[in-house]
């Protein structure tokens, strides 16, 4: 992963917004080198485009690359070398000084400030401010593990905060959810054009918060599964919606306004990612057409692919297909530049609610909560409803899976599975995590570079260097292939 400083922070900041947003005031709130510990000089409704273009940055770049390559969905090029370490699992901290940077500096930092923020009619932003605090906890803690929370975002007071355990970090943001779904109740000003994510709109954000609550819940099944399912069933009795819609963050061809993943290739001048066969060759075993809308043609040979980790191999292909221009991964195509990062997708959503049934916590039919999965995904990508409907029908991890599901776990396994296809290109942590959580799909390998012992994979992130020098309570590190608190009943095992 590249660790050269090539976006100064409000570089950063002005992903997505210059596009997205008037620019009226807003060197307000791309100055993050004011002083964080200073609400009052703070518009929160110009801050909450900080925060999310931050959350953004994080899970369409650096997040993106290590999902989307642990998931397998991408590898290593062989005419490339950036992302070696990555693909060989060999990982160093200082990869992670950058997100982790982002995620406290820059989203919770600024999420925290709208939340103290003592102006009135503000009910509806601090909302949203929850809710992607609760959001942007997960991502951290789902990456890394315990990570602090009860002493961060305090000052310096704290300047070494202590980590909290992941139980306690989940608990949190279940309780962020709520405060933010309360406050989205009140009748006060909206942000917005300011929100580049629903535009000010509280039914979408509602069913948001619904929906990664509904995530969350479904993360501790392996860990709490009794707490998980009082929440889900909670979550049911309360008459929850949940997303019909990508949660998304859209961007434009203008130069710093570019899609995260885009903007590091671009800065990079090099095709890194190519199309890894474990995902190709499942798309192709389905007779699936995404596989050639997640992955563009190279020399016009149709979605060629290399085995995860083999960019060194001996006779290697060196004309491999590239992830395409719709999800922001194809160099050479300048479309590239205005692919969404989705948050929350509508086909996840679907797929959480699928999961919900399946496990008999809410009521439902868990084939048409997939089909409309697997719809929402197809159609995301420029296909038609009747596309899915036809490759639902005849793949053999479509209808046939389900009909053969005779157990929950298998209903579970079908599910997950369905689940991986539709988030390739746009959802890759979400798809490695949801690995981790359930060991689906089932025919993910070994990469053939890996630096770890046989039959191990990476598991988490590592803590980033800069904590590891500066925080008094560091915890020490982890090894990439021990799991995360709610992974750590899960049976992780490659494919031979």
């Amino acid at each position: 992963m590249r660790t050269k400083n090539i976006y100064n922070p409000k570089r950063l900041l002005l992903l997505a917004l210059i596009g997205v947003v008037g620019m009226t005031g807003c060197k307000k709130f791309l100055d993050i080198n004011q002083n964080p510990n200073n609400p009052d000089s703070a518009d929160p409704n110009l801050l909450l485009p900080t925060v999310e273009a931050s959350v953004g940055q994080v899970v369409g770049n650096a997040f993106q690359v290590y999902g989307g390559m642990y998931a397998q969905y991408w590898t290593q090029s062989p005419n490339a070398s950036q992302y070696r370490s990555v693909d060989q699992y060999r990982l160093t901290n200082t990869s992670f000084d950058r997100p982790w940077l982002t995620i406290y500096r820059n989203s919770l930092i600024n999420a925290d400030l709208i939340i103290k923020n003592p102006g009135t009619s503000l009910e509806y932003t601090k909302g949203i401010a929850y809710i992607l605090k609760a959001y942007t906890y997960q991502l951290a803690t789902d990456a890394f593990g315990d990570v602090p929370l009860s002493q961060a975002l305090q000052g310096n007071g704290f300047g070494s905060p202590k980590y909290d355990t992941q139980e306690l970090v989940y608990d949190s943001i279940f309780n962020y959810i709520d405060k933010g779904k309360a406050l989205l109740a009140i009748n006060s000003n909206s942000p917005g054009a300011q929100d580049l994510v629903f535009g000010g709109s509280p039914t979408n954000w509602t069913a948001f918060a619904n929906t990664l609550k509904l995530r969350a819940y479904l993360r501790l099944t392996k860990i709490n599964p009794a707490k998980a399912e009082a929440g889900v069933k909670a979550l049911y009795a309360a008459g929850a919606t949940f997303l019909a819609a990508d949660a998304s963050i859209k961007y434009s061809t203008v130069g710093g306004n570019q899609n995260p993943l885009f903007n590091e290739t671009v800065a990079l001048n090099t095709q890194n990612l190519v199309a890894s066969s474990t995902a190709v060759n499942a798309f192709t075993r389905n007779n699936d057409p995404r596989v050639n809308k997640f992955y563009d043609d190279v020399a016009g040979q149709t979605a060629k692919s290399i085995v995860q980790g083999s960019f060194n191999s001996s006779g290697v292909a060196k004309l491999v297909a590239v992830p395409s221009s719709l999800v922001g991964g194809n160099l050479a195509n300048g479309t590239s530049a205005t692919a969404p990062v989705k948050l929350i997708s509508a086909a996840e959503s679907y797929f959480l609610q699928a999961e919900a049934v399946a496990r008999g916590w809410a009521s439902g039919d868990v084939v048409a909560l997939v089909k409309s999965g697997v719809t929402a995904s197809f159609v995301a990508t420029g296909l038609s409803a009747g596309d899915a409907t036809t490759y639902f029908t005849n793949a053999q991890d479509g209808q046939a899976a389900f009909d053969a599901a005779s157990t929950v776990e298998l209903k579970v396994k079908a599910i997950i599975t369905q689940k991986y296809y539709a988030m390739c290109g746009f959802q890759g942590f979400e798809a490695w995590s949801e690995y981790r959580r359930t060991g689906y799909p089932n025919f993910l390998i070994t990469s053939v570079a890996s630096t770890l012992a046989a039959g191990k994979l990476p598991l988490r992130l590592l803590y980033p260097n800069s904590e590891a020098t500066s925080n008094l309570n560091f915890p020490g590190n982890q090894t990439i292939d021990v799991p995360v608190w709610w992974g750590k009943n899960t049976v992780v095992t490659p494919a031979p």
